[in-house]
């Protein structure tokens, strides 16, 4: 407790009266003067322990007096106050050894472009609100942060201002670190990882020489999409639906290269079945399912032969009926297929045959390495095969047209088929797979081949593999050295990293920038000492975040990417935060390296990621000239008529977009703390609309207004439980009557069902929304709590303690101060206001067993102006509380389709039925 050597009273006082205050701390803080709203005014003299306070804009936590109304000033000492110590208790909980369960939550690393944007304030609340929660529920929890630091935009910004990008980098991360830090966002910072360090990048590099060991990173000529603007290849989801390039906007070109790719489609069907086992993600594994398509097929490798002699060539074919390859006829590829373009020995043979418009064979012939058959090349007359494939299998038994394009091509095959007297298709001609059903004959194909290491792998038509070279400097150099003798060599792993050289300058024009590096190009080849070239491609920055989340689990670790034993401690991630925009890509990959490194033994599990929360964008309120769609400024514009209007004349069009410096509708996070303080920036991206949902930034909707009204009404609540006890009166609740006795029963109900209610939007649907409403009608309800239920009963002090426990993990320095004011009423008689400590060390509350006896719910029948409307089915407890049915009904389906947008001009609550009747305005 807290010596008071004045007066300590919560009646507000004038301005020039003075408060005692005994406080070493505070002296220590300002040893040469007072605190007066924030500013030092005048000096000590002498070593006088004591200083002098007003009695208004203090904070309780400093000076033990409470100021009774919560002003912007209040505010903002509150959380200068609360910030450095929430974010040192966080560590300090972080740094203690647990037995307790763990809890991963992980939002998606930022790109460090030197600023935060709200979208990011928006990600990283709901992870703060979630890893504060689970920590008050006893949860050992991961909350890590990062950097996905290489890329384009970094390189592009050097290339401008004349910059080494490592210095642009490491700025930028500086500079949005401190801004997080501002926002009092508590990460586990000693976790930090950049992926442009060499003690990250090592590792990538490890991962892909593991690839490459297995098969699954190969380098081929092949027709890719060339950005013009930032002269580097795109992989296909980097071009948008207008041929566009996703980041520089330039219209992408078709050109001829020979790239990294990694072989993705081995694990097409493993990650298509495994979304099965994992809950619903907002409609993302449909999306990521879709993305793969049916895996009803498989690829089969096929050497190819000119005039009887191998040429060193290997070719993947598909069919989707892989159980009647030993019934194929020829192999087709497209004629924009790479063998006719590239640098292929069978080039020159292939274009003899062509001729444009018509099945073409040629002299080429492809060795099945499966089936050990040969058959002929034929150069297609199609434009496209189905989905992504350039080349397919003519298989005559399974499709007509591949009959037909056989018989006129007067080609030999196999009949794979034969019908046996019951009608079922068997497998005939087919080595020691002949008798065997079709389903069989395509399990034990398929599986075979996959052991043999020729193909087999179920995968779809659409999906092609990963592309991953970069021509650019600033990203994660390719681990490989070309050699003349020994040709393609990984870098032996006890010589990671393999550094990215310093350049003297970056054109962003031409080869790779790496090209010019000459000493760090030319080397000694690995295995034989000859001379020889480092790859000059570097990797997408996709494959930096592909792993990103296992090295969080030990970061430090030198050995090797990460300790099993941790990364099997801490993973999967429990939930996972991020946009919509990775809702494919990202994660696609992101699924397939953990697949991978659960092969290689890295880790127990397959899937990375349990539950998904992607949230909507936060757009801002943009203005255009109608007839040019030149964006404006919002000083540009004329407010003062009906319609809003350009100063210079000239209809306006108001719309919401993402926010963009180009249509100046951007939204400084700081400029947002400085006039409304970090809760209400919290409470705010939480209560404007679900996490999934798009938030339209506009500071006059009811969202903004009503959290800044909901903190102050939780300030009056604690103000008025701190009143009628300042004087040292005893609580005797046996002296509350019937009546009152009801109103605290209706307390405890309200309460119970707000625990049970919140709690499960915090772990199930996260709903945050929903859950501020709720807490906002428990504060309703003890707001018209009368004084002597006030005073007497333990129902309104545990229901008040239970609010702020609640809102803490969103709203925390406002929780912390509130708690802290509860913590020294006089005469508590609640367990919880007893126990000490901060309001975030404190067990999160759980429903009294007793609450959960009585029968649940109950159907209420809803009236519109005295005419039944439907029914709404709701909790029982909540069935007498006006405030709380009336919202009820507003939230459920019934109430958005016939009261959304209405002007209700009273609720009327029968006291003898189930049953509310709206008046509202016609």
């Amino acid at each position: 407790m807290r010596t008071t050597l004045g007066v300590h009273s919560s009646q507000p006082q004038d301005e020039g009266d003075w408060v005692m205050q005994g406080s070493v701390r505070r002296l220590a803080q300002y040893p040469l003067g007072v605190v007066w709203s924030g500013h030092v005014r005048g000096a000590l003299r002498g070593p006088s322990p004591c200083l002098l306070f007003p009695s208004i804009r203090t904070l309780f936590s400093e000076t033990g007096v409470w100021e009774k109304v919560y002003q912007p000033e209040t505010r903002r000492r509150v959380e200068e106050w609360w910030h450095p110590r929430i974010m040192a208790r966080w560590r300090e909980s972080a740094e203690e050894g647990s037995k307790r369960k763990k809890f991963y939550v992980l939002s998606m690393f930022p790109y460090p472009s030197g600023r935060l944007h709200m979208g990011h304030v928006r990600v990283y609340t709901i992870s703060d609100t979630i890893g504060h929660f689970q920590r008050m529920r006893g949860h050992q929890v991961l909350n890590p942060m990062g950097w996905d630091a290489f890329g384009l935009p970094a390189e592009n910004a050097a290339i401008e201002r004349g910059l080494d990008p490592e210095e642009w980098t490491k700025s930028n991360i500086q500079s949005m670190r401190e801004q997080l830090d501002s926002l009092g966002l508590c990460f586990d910072w000693d976790r930090e990882v950049t992926t442009c360090l060499p003690d990250y990048y090592r590792w990538t590099q490890y991962l892909f020489i593991k690839l490459y060991e297995a098969g699954l990173a190969y380098q081929k000529e092949a027709v890719v999409n060339w950005d013009p603007v930032d002269q580097t290849v795109l992989a296909d989801e980097q071009v948008d639906e207008n041929g566009r390039s996703w980041r520089s906007g330039a219209v992408v070109e078709q050109k001829m290269l020979k790239q990294w790719f990694i072989k993705t489609t081995n694990y097409a069907k493993p990650l298509l079945d495994a979304l099965a086992d994992l809950p619903e993600w907002y409609g993302v594994k449909a999306m990521q399912a879709n993305w793969i398509g049916e895996c009803s097929g498989c690829y089969f490798d096929f050497k190819l032969k000119v005039n009887g002699e191998e040429t060193g060539e290997t070719l993947s074919a598909y069919s989707s009926s892989p159980e009647t390859v030993f019934g194929a006829a020829y192999l087709a590829i497209l004629p924009t297929h790479r063998l006719l373009y590239g640098n292929s020995s069978v080039r020159p043979t292939l274009e003899k045959a062509f001729k444009p418009g018509r099945d073409c064979l040629t002299e080429v012939t492809a060795c099945n390495l499966f089936t050990g058959l040969e058959v002929p090349l034929v150069v297609s007359h199609k434009e496209a095969f189905d989905g992504y494939l350039d080349t397919v299998i003519g298989i005559p038994d399974c499709s007509e047209e591949d009959l037909s394009i056989a018989r006129s091509l007067n080609l030999s095959w196999n009949t794979a088929l034969k019908e046996d007297d019951n009608g079922i298709q068997m497998l005939i001609n087919s080595a020691e797979f002949s008798g065997l059903t079709r389903q069989q004959g395509f399990d034990s194909i398929t599986q075979k081949a996959r052991e043999q290491k020729v193909g087999g792998h179920l995968t779809s038509p659409k999906l092609r593999d990963w592309l991953i070279s970069r021509q650019r400097y600033w990203g994660t150099p390719i681990p490989v050295v070309h050699c003349a003798s020994c040709g393609t060599v990984a870098v032996p792993e006890e010589e990671l990293p393999v550094l990215l050289p310093k350049l003297a300058s970056l054109t962003g024009k031409g080869a790779s920038p790496l090209e010019a590096a000459h000493d760090w190009v030319d080397c000694k080849c690995p295995r034989c000492k000859g001379p020889a070239r480092r790859e000059t491609d570097t990797m997408d920055t996709f494959v930096d975040s592909a792993w990103y989340y296992f090295r969080y689990t030990d970061p430090r670790n030198p050995r090797r990417p990460f300790e099993r034993q941790l990364a099997d401690h801490w993973l999967p991630v429990d939930v996972y935060i991020g946009g919509k925009e990775h809702a494919v890509m990202h994660l696609y990959y992101a699924r397939f390296l953990s697949h991978f490194c659960k092969d290689l033994g890295l880790v127990s599990h397959r899937e990375p990621f349990w539950k998904l929360l992607v949230q909507g964008l936060i757009k801002g309120q943009t203005f255009k000239l109608a007839d040019s769609g030149q964006y404006l400024k919002r000083e540009e514009i004329d407010f003062t008529g009906k319609e809003p209007v350009a100063c210079g004349g000239g209809r306006v069009e108001v719309t919401f977009e993402k926010m963009s410096k180009s249509k100046h509708n951007g939204l400084d996070p700081q400029d947002v703390v400085q006039q409304y303080g970090v809760d209400t920036m919290r409470l705010y991206v939480l209560y404007a609309a679900p996490p999934e949902q798009d938030i339209l930034w506009n500071v006059k909707t009811d969202a903004l207004p009503g959290v800044l009204r909901w903190q102050s009404r939780l300030w009056q609540l604690v103000t008025k439980l701190r009143e009628v006890r300042q004087h040292g009166d005893v609580p005797i609740p046996s002296s509350l009557k019937k009546k009152e006795l009801a109103e605290a029963r209706k307390i405890w109900e309200n309460m119970n069902y707000a625990i049970q209610e919140v709690t499960t939007h915090f772990t199930e649907d996260f709903l945050f929304n929903t859950a501020i409403s709720r807490l906002m009608g428990l504060s309703n309800t003890l707001n018209g709590a009368t004084a002597k239920v006030v005073q007497h009963s333990l129902e309104f002090e545990e229901a008040l303690a239970v609010l702020v426990l609640m809102t803490a993990p969103m709203a925390p320095h406002l929780s912390s101060e509130l708690w802290a004011g509860l913590c020294q009423v006089n005469n508590p008689l609640s367990d919880l206001i007893q126990r000490g400590g901060d309001v975030l060390q404190q067990q999160w509350p759980t429903v009294d067993p007793k609450y959960l006896d009585v029968p649940e719910f109950v159907e209420l029948s809803v009236m519109i102006n005295n005419k039944a409307c439907g029914t709404v089915t709701i909790p029982l407890q909540a069935s007498k509380d006006l405030e709380l049915v009336r919202q009820l009904v507003l939230e459920s389906p019934l109430g958005q389709k016939l009261l959304a947008g209405c002007f209700i001009k009273r609720a009327i609550l029968s006291p003898r039925t189930a049953l509310i009747n709206f008046l509202i305005d016609e």
